[in-house]
């Protein structure tokens, strides 16, 4: 049986090689009309980047300069969603605020300590986001001051699933706006109303 499939031929592994990786190329401009899903991190296209509750915040700060993010999914053991952390969390007076009630020192605060928890956390549909423009997106960020939105995929059953997330920083290097601290989200959100206008 076995005769009819031969083995195939093995090369040696080379040094100093990489591994695919799922890749999402985002378009690098875009307008408040283009079409909201150009500027969507697809988690179907692009690995989300994952932290436990248990997790310290310091491994969850060192994780997103790592992977270049600001914006962690927090699961549990079994990948089940437990909420988001970002990087607004991690350097804002939350955590601070922990260490003082709690007397605890800074590197045994952990990420469920000061993380948005999934019962308050607000997200866009696919089915939504589908219909959407960038200006929708923008205007959205905007309204609920915030830097990220998640976007969940909603099956015929009703249970939904995260698909991917907005980032303000994400969309306003696409259209264009240059950013130069986190904490310009405001002045952000003031130039890209400026496009708007135009």
């Amino acid at each position: 049986m076995l005769r009819d499939y031969p083995a195939l031929t093995t090369v040696m592994l080379q040094a100093g090689i990489g591994y695919a990786q799922p890749g999402q190329t985002l378009p690098e401009k875009v307008t408040l009309d283009d079409p909201a899903l150009q500027v969507l991190t697809d988690f179907e296209r692009v690995t989300a980047i994952i932290i436990l509750s248990g997790d310290t915040v310091d491994e969850a700060h060192r994780r997103m300069i790592q992977r270049g993010v600001r914006l962690l999914l927090v699961v549990d053991q079994d990948r089940r969603m437990l909420g988001v952390i970002t990087a607004s969390d991690i350097l804002g007076e939350k955590p601070m605020q922990v260490i003082a009630e709690r007397g605890i020192k800074r590197e045994e605060l952990l990420v469920r300590d000061i993380m948005l928890p999934q019962e308050r956390l607000d997200v866009l549909t696919l089915a939504d986001v589908r219909a959407a423009k960038v200006g929708h997106i923008v205007t959205t960020l905007k309204k609920a001051g915030r830097q990220h939105a998640v976007v969940v995929e909603v099956d015929r059953k009703g249970v939904q699933k995260v698909r991917g997330v907005f980032s303000a920083t994400q969309i306003a290097r696409q259209l264009g706006v240059t950013l130069h601290t986190t904490s310009e989200i405001a002045r952000t959100f003031s130039e890209i109303e400026v496009m708007l206008v135009r």
